[in-house]
């Protein structure tokens, strides 16, 4: 791209904002929803913080038209929601529920009365129960179930979708659901985890086929299919102790483990060879034609950016304060660190806006011409609603003023970025932190479910009426 100012962005830059639907809809046994995997963990003593269920979060099933008049008023181009698989499909398989679609279509129509572009992810985590009766993602056949609802919806709506995400972080799905438990499912099991890793890769490439069917050409003759992945730029601290060999090898392996389990499959149609064991499928699992299924061509790829991991010597059995034990498979006298001198948000996550510029540089070297949208990035922070009504959250105002800086000076140098949607537009049911940690742009009063525009709203709303970022006040104006 050219024509490109150090804070500035290309004509037609996509700015839009993000959500998904068990963490805003609400409505969970309203017109004939099925119950997901997160209803049931959600509603399991001690899984999330408080108690807390997504069976109100922000009301959205009811107050859409309040949130696209949101998402106009602020300027944003583009929306990015999920389809709630039990809402469309209550058993993941067989019978549609007409209402449930019926909902998306007025979510759409909403949506392009107010001239907003939606972006559509198929699967946002809400694995339907009933699939996960019957086995959930460590059985192949709830990848074969996930095609059949993308052809549903794809038929159903693809006259009102252009752009198409098949999976959000299939990584968190397998890894935090199905390996230490601390998300649905709730499973601690290597070997389901990388039966989970395999399956859900195989069904992102036949839902995007499933997809490319059901839309011929899509709309305008320009059907955009991908996949979201979170990505982790791994640093190594080397001090010179003669562990260089060791680091290298343990970046190797994070990497692998953070990154290439997921996009290497997709881009090169193998699974990485540095990758631990444990995560890899077994032969058995991996059929002849699904790698191929798998490496199917995609038209671009979200990337989801929250922080890096950095790596340094240090013995994992006598941890220091600020270390903790690295990714599994790394061996020898490695420790996952926090540096000294990188604030932090209120999740504990560094704040390293530099690791997005590396990152989004690496991808497009990796899969040169491929498209590139932020499809998440963005803080918590400990919003509040001042005296005088107003949320004003500088720490997020900062955050995003140097992530997007970040993202300007890499489309510069070469990125593909072609958009950025901000995580996220509401504040919502955050998976096991219930309503503890606030991610969103606009406030939401859980109690009234009054949205609030934070200083954050403001902030975006100029950098999209400038396509550019602005200089950073010392108070931004609410």
């Amino acid at each position: 791209m050219t024509n490109v100012t150090k804070l500035g962005f290309p004509a037609g830059f996509t700015w839009g904002a993000a959500t998904a639907a068990y963490q805003i809809e609400g409505a969970v046994d309203v017109d004939g929803r099925g119950p997901s995997v997160w209803d049931t963990f959600s509603h399991t003593p001690g899984k999330v913080r408080g108690g807390d269920t997504g069976d109100i979060a922000c009301d959205s099933y009811h107050r859409y038209p309040q949130d696209a008049d949101l998402l106009r008023s602020l300027g944003l181009t583009d929306y990015r929601f999920s389809i709630s698989w039990p809402r469309v499909i209550p058993d993941g398989a067989g019978q549609v529920n007409q209402a449930g679609l019926d909902y998306y279509k007025r979510l759409l129509d909403a949506l392009c009365e107010r001239g907003i572009t939606p972006a559509a992810t198929l699967f946002h985590w809400d694995t339907p129960q009933a699939l996960q009766d019957r086995g959930g993602w460590a059985s192949r056949d709830t990848a074969l179930r996930l095609a059949d609802y993308a052809a549903v919806v794809g038929e159903a709506l693809g006259d009102r979708v252009k752009r198409w995400i098949t999976l959000n972080e299939p990584l968190v799905v397998a890894h935090n659901g199905h390996r230490i438990g601390v998300h649905a499912p709730g499973l601690c099991d290597d070997a389901a985890a990388a039966a989970t890793t395999h399956h859900l890769l195989v069904g992102h490439g036949l839902a995007a086929a499933a997809l490319r069917a059901s839309v011929p050409g899509g709309v305008g003759g320009a059907l955009e299919i991908g996949i979201t992945l979170n990505l982790t730029p791994i640093r190594v601290t080397n001090d010179d102790s003669g562990s260089a060999e060791a680091l290298e090898k343990a970046r190797l392996v994070a990497d692998a483990a953070q990154n290439g389990l997921f996009l290497d499959p997709i881009l090169l149609g193998r699974y990485p060879e540095h990758a631990p064991s444990s995560m890899l499928p077994p032969a058995e699992l991996v059929l002849d034609g699904d790698l191929e299924t798998i490496a199917a061509p995609i038209d671009f790829l979200g990337v989801n950016y929250y922080q890096p991991v950095h790596l340094r010597a240090g013995d994992p059995a006598n941890l220091r304060r600020g270390e903790k034990t690295p990714q599994e498979g790394i061996s020898g006298k490695v420790v996952e660190f926090y540096p000294d001198g990188l604030e932090q948000t209120n999740m504990g996550w560094l704040i390293d806006p530099e690791g997005l510029y590396e990152l989004l540089l690496r991808v497009s070297k990796d899969a040169p011409g491929l498209p590139l949208y932020i499809t998440e990035n963005g803080c918590a922070a400990e919003d509040y609603v001042d005296p005088d009504g107003k949320v004003n959250d500088l720490e997020r105002v900062k955050f995003l003023h140097q992530h997007l800086e970040a993202c300007a000076r890499a489309i510069k140098d070469g990125a593909n970025l072609a958009g950025y949607y901000v995580w996220s537009l509401l504040d919502n049911f955050e998976w096991g932190y219930g309503y503890q940690k606030r991610f969103g742009i606009v406030f939401v009063d859980f109690a009234t479910q009054q949205r609030i525009p934070k200083a954050s709203a403001a902030f975006m709303a100029q950098v999209v009426r400038d396509n550019a970022i602005p200089a950073l006040p010392a108070v931004w104006p609410v």
